[in-house]
């Protein structure tokens, strides 16, 4: 396959047997799988839960004592459902993208209401709970209940593209034809199924990896179709970068950090501290209010959502 011929047609169906690559590729993961909490069995649903809502967009290490905290304070989705949604943000910290935290308050709440405070095995249930997409539905569907789904996150279909496609990466959103190739590929057993996607998420978590990718650890390079194929240059549109500094994100971040560490309603005189730029910083704090992270009260103070009428 050219490469050309890669860029003109993403992602066809998979060339190989797939049998070819669960063997090798599961026989690594149980050698060299990382030792992470949300991976025990005393983690749960709930547990693998918390940890896919605060994997997206965040690294492992910057997560691990972020997760320890949340679970130790709330080990059921019903003991985060009591507290105000406030709180949630507040126990966010620094992970980034701080609406995931008010999408899984939301997510306990309805567990609390509608599963007897149990997170729900059924797929359709899952992808019911607000905050919850397709991916996280058949994330925790596989890994807390050992069942059979396309779990495609960045790592997985990196992997697929460079060993079925013969491409570096793949297209910068999910298509419906790396779906199809991620349910072709899918071991028929369910057991063997769920542990195909932990085991090739890891993968490309630590072998097959965006930039530096190490080949000579890798199980099943001797049949990759990318680097087969002499690992021909990315061709299709520009990657996404992930720029931060001077952004509205940082400037969100800072605000939030101001009303994280106060127990009482901050003023917007403090507020107006955390960054020079008076235009970018009332929009940053409108984004926040627009997105139910910061509540405005009377007298121009702010605080983090109680779920409460602002009445003070």
């Amino acid at each position: 396959m050219t490469a050309t011929h890669a860029h003109a047609s993403p992602i066809p169906d998979s060339p190989q047997d797939p049998a070819a690559l669960h063997g090798p590729v599961i026989a690594w993961f149980e050698q060299h799988a990382r030792d992470l909490p949300w991976r025990r069995p005393e983690a749960g649903a709930w547990g693998v839960m918390v940890s896919e809502f605060m994997l997206q967009q965040t690294p492992v290490a910057r997560v691990l004592p972020v997760y320890e905290q949340w679970l130790a304070r709330w080990p059921r989705p019903a003991d985060l459902a009591a507290e105000e949604p406030g709180e949630a943000v507040r126990a966010w910290g620094r992970l980034g993208y701080p609406r995931r935290a008010l999408r899984l308050h939301g997510a306990a709440q309805a567990i609390a209401e509608r599963h007897g405070g149990e997170v729900p095995s059924d797929h359709a249930q899952l992808i019911a709970l607000p905050g919850i997409g397709e991916y996280t539905a058949a994330a925790v569907a596989s890994f807390a209940y050992g069942q059979r789904h396309a779990v495609l996150d960045t790592n997985v279909r990196r992997v697929l593209a460079r060993a079925s496609t013969g491409v570096q990466y793949p297209p910068n959103a999910t298509t419906a034809a790396e779906r199809r190739l991620a349910r072709a590929l899918l071991p028929v057993e369910e057991a063997t199924a769920a542990r195909w996607a932990a085991a090739s998420m890891e993968l490309g978590a630590l072998v097959c990896t965006a930039r530096n990718e190490d080949c000579g650890r890798c199980p099943i390079a001797d049949r990759c179709a990318w680097r087969l194929a002499g690992k021909p240059a990315h061709e299709g549109p520009a990657r996404r970068g992930q720029s931060y500094a001077g952004t509205d994100r940082q400037v969100r971040g800072r605000l939030l950090a101001v009303l994280r560490e106060a127990t009482s309603p901050v003023p917007q005189s403090v507020l107006d501290t955390v960054w020079h730029e008076p235009v970018q910083r009332a929009r940053a704090l409108d984004g926040l209010v627009a997105d139910g992270l910061v509540e405005p009260l009377d007298g121009g103070r702010y605080r983090l959502p109680s779920g409460r009428p602002a009445t003070r």
